[in-house]
């Protein structure tokens, strides 16, 4: 591997810088435009915000890793997201972070508050 090409060691004070200069640069003017049209365009179907939001907000934080030291592109931004994974069950705040992250490119997901499945309410109801 390159020298150029070497990835840093992410650590959960490192990745909730990341984190949270993404979410800084997802909210700038120029980036809040061209979600909001993406979102005009898209609605609420999974399919269409994953193909027109998913690639912008990939590319603010391509953008925002290459400062951090890594790799410019897909083998960075794979790597990080690998690696951010890790982290995500050890720590909370990174959890939470990237999850406010997702919050642009995935429409929201209802839930269902009962803990049992639909089956399980007929045969209990009757």
């Amino acid at each position: 591997m390159a020298r150029s090409e070497t990835i840093p060691t992410l650590t959960s004070e490192l990745a909730i810088e990341i984190l949270n200069k993404t979410l800084e640069e997802l909210q700038t003017p120029q980036n809040v435009k061209k979600l909001e049209e993406a979102k005009d365009n898209v609605g609420n179907e999974m399919l269409k915000m994953m193909q027109f939001l998913f690639p912008i907000v990939m590319q603010v934080q391509m953008d925002v890793i290459k400062e951090f030291g890594f790799p410019n592109g897909r083998e960075g931004i794979i790597k990080f997201t690998q690696m951010l994974r890790s982290l995500e069950r050890e720590d909370g705040e990174v959890a939470r972070l990237n999850s406010l992250i997702k919050v642009y490119y995935l429409p929201p997901v209802s839930v269902n508050a009962s803990s049992e499945s639909p089956a399980e309410e007929r045969t209990s109801s009757s």
